[in-house]
């Protein structure tokens, strides 16, 4: 049966094939391959494989005098800027034997180059040998080029990301005018649920099968026929693919393991993603810290306090930072895993107690305190290791995280965390009682600086509001006008800015204050309000579960209801409901006849708790609270039952804005 410890050692697997290559190799790792090993054992596995360095996938990077071996590990196609790289790095070096590893699997590079069908041999990556062997001035050197599906971070025991694909995001209403431009008007797609893989542009189609390939060599590693649901358009396709992908065809008749994996558009519930309600200390601390440079999922963990340097510029640049991923060390793991599966003061006492435990096995002068957990008193535990290397060696990992925690206690940003989560509630009792038109009227006042929140935070409030607003009431005429104030005062705000924050650079393309002109704001505000009235209709499709709001009452509050809550609910029912906005993905004559008779007669259709374990993949994020959410769900409805959680990226209220206005969520970026 497939498990997480399964999923987990298929990922090892598919690494312990670079790592064979690697002995007396410098390597070269783009940066989403080294957030994957990052979570699969590190650069330390690499290290103790015989690398002799790791260094990033950069033109201004080479190898030296005497390193002849060089071994690359990419997550794009081999062609375009990728190529571009790997011929600069090549031809400053003196390489006579080179590797190089693709996650992107043969059969996508031949839809890259307009070849279809199947031919024999693997002839896309035969020739880019041939010009490896060109690159490095001698057609006798020896080189190599191999696919390895080294896609899947194991971030926790029930959750794996995939960071190759962390910017793919499902699509939205305002993107089938991108889609329907270039098509004839007979061929325009009238909605979402109607787009196929077909429809998409080239580079999007790459990208989802690339990693339909992925999904498929883990079912095929673990031996599991999968059934495939969706729910959302960008799910409906994905799944749709991983149905009809040819070595799903031969399990089904060979594989003696079963699962369900069901897909979810992440724009269906952005309420649950923007919103500030989580009460998740992992959550606080990826918004709060400093990201990990090239990384997604993990964050700097300033290490200061545990030496005796002074803090200087000079200091911070030569200490290395510490990070919450900590694969080699199993005490540091269990605490990582009740960080995430705790609420916000349970997690935060749990990190105490680890650093008490630890503190108590190395024999330090520890003075043991009750009550609550503060910021200081983290740090003066964690500083009496400071005392031995030893202990500090031994207990890094728990000190790493540790420290994580009593940083983000400290952050000044840290009580915007909960001013933004009253505005929310508030915001939530207005639309109980009003339309969307009192909801915006609320937020006006926001926007002339009156809660001390910036452009960033307003944004977030926006998305949050749009997403649940829609279903509460329809739009009225006064909706339009009161929009048009809001973006009068947003565009003045945006030329007000003293300097912009990453995603304000995103959005208006700009570096410095002194490039936002008046026109650069409108522009952008518009952009932005248009991507907010498509993000209002994400659900419009849904029959069962389309609401995600629950209105108050006299003796009840005004309530969100995640969308993953609604759906955990549909698949344990005990009466096993049909729920029509979870489809199940046909893949054989069999399959279709079933769905068909079903409309007719008494003929059971596949449901998604047919079959152990249940997989979830989140298209486009999940939250470190919906994982809490979904093992709460598991223990009240069917104790026992393994869920495992599969997504693009671990989500933070800050990276939806994001991903929402300042992606190209039709074009992304396959490295070509």
């Amino acid at each position: 049966m497939l498990t997480a410890e399964g999923l987990s050692c298929f990922s090892r697997q598919m690494w312990d094939k670079v790592l064979s290559k690697v002995k007396k190799a410098v390597v070269f790792m783009d940066d989403r391959c080294t957030e994957c090993l990052h979570w699969n054992g590190g650069a330390t596995s690499l290290l103790e494989a015989g690398a002799r360095n790791l260094k990033q996938f950069s033109s201004f990077e080479a190898g030296g005098e005497n390193e002849p071996k060089a071994v690359f590990v990419v997550s794009t196609l081999l062609k375009g800027r990728t190529a571009d790289i790997i011929k600069d790095i090549i031809r400053l070096s003196r390489f006579q034997y080179c590797t190089v590893f693709t996650a992107v699997p043969h059969s996508v590079h031949l839809l890259a180059n307009n070849v279809s069908g199947e031919l024999e041999g693997n002839p896309v990556f035969e020739q880019f040998e041939e010009k490896l062997c060109e690159w490095m001035g001698d057609m006798n050197f020896t080189a190599e080029v191999m696919h390895v599906p080294v896609l899947l971070a194991p971030v926790a025991p029930q959750l794996l990301l995939a960071p190759a694909f962390g910017d793919l995001f499902p699509l939205l209403t305002e993107d089938l005018e991108s889609i329907n431009r270039k098509r004839p008007e007979k061929k325009k797609v009238g909605s979402l649920a109607d787009v196929d893989m077909h429809s998409l542009p080239p580079e999007l189609q790459l990208q989802i099968k690339t990693l339909v390939s992925g999904l498929s060599a883990m079912f095929e590693f673990a031996s599991t026929r999968e059934e495939s649901f969706a729910l959302g358009p960008m799910s409906r396709i994905i799944a749709g693919e991983l149905a009809n992908h040819p070595q799903s065809k031969i399990r089904r008749k060979t594989a003696p393991n079963k699962a369900s994996v069901v897909f979810i558009d992440r724009t269906l519930d952005l309420t649950g993603a923007v919103g500030h309600h989580g009460d998740s200390l992992v959550e606080k601390i990826l918004s709060l810290l400093p990201a990990l440079p090239g990384h997604r999922s993990d964050v700097q963990v300033d290490m200061l306090e545990l030496t005796d340097l002074p803090r200087t510029p000079e200091t911070q640049s030569t200490l290395a930072p510490g990070c919450l991923s900590q694969p080699q060390d199993t005490a540091a793991q269990g605490l990582w895993q009740a960080m995430l599966n705790c609420k916000h003061k349970e997690a935060v006492m749990e990190v105490r107690r680890h650093l008490v435990e630890a503190a108590s096995k190395e024999n330090l002068p520890i003075k043991m305190s009750l009550g609550r957990v503060t910021a200081d008193q983290l740090s003066s535990y964690a500083q009496l290791f400071k005392s031995s290397w030893e202990a500090q060696e031994r207990n890094c990992g728990v000190l790493q995280l540790s420290l994580a925690t009593a940083l983000t206690l400290r952050h000044p940003d840290l009580p915007l965390w909960d001013t933004c989560l009253a505005f929310e509630r508030l915001l939530l009792q207005t639309l109980g009682d009003s339309d969307l038109v009192g909801v915006l009227k609320q937020v006006l006042p926001l926007l002339k600086g009156e809660a001390g929140c910036g452009p960033d935070e307003l944004l977030m409030l926006l998305v949050y509001v749009y997403s649940v607003a829609r279903e509460v009431k329809p739009a009225g005429p006064q909706e339009e006008s009161a929009e048009l104030e809001l973006m009068g005062a947003l565009t003045l705000l945006l030329t007000q800015q003293t300097q912009l924050s990453p995603l304000l650079q995103s959005l208006t393309g700009c570096v410095t204050v002194a490039e936002v002109t008046m026109e650069t704001a409108h522009a952008t505000v518009e952009r932005v309000f248009h991507t907010l009235r498509a993000l209002g209709h994400a659900r419009d499709h849904l029959k069962h579960l389309r609401s995600t709001y629950s209105p108050g009452d006299g003796v009840h509050q005004a309530m969100y209801r995640p969308l993953l809550k609604l759906v955990l609910e549909e698949i344990f029912h005990p009466d096993r409901l049909d729920c029509p906005d979870i489809e199940h993905m046909s893949s054989g004559l069999t399959d279709l006849l079933k769905t068909g008779f079903s409309m007719f007669m008494k003929v059971s259709r596949p449901h998604p708790s047919d079959h152990a374990p249940l997989l979830l993949f989140m298209v486009g994020g999940v939250t470190p609270s919906e994982l809490r959410l979904v093992r709460e769900m598991v223990s009240a409805h069917k104790p026992g039952s393994q869920v495992l959680v599969l997504s693009t990226r671990l989500l933070t209220p800050k990276d939806v804005p994001e991903l929402l206005f300042a992606t190209r969520r039709l074009h992304p970026d396959i490295g070509v």
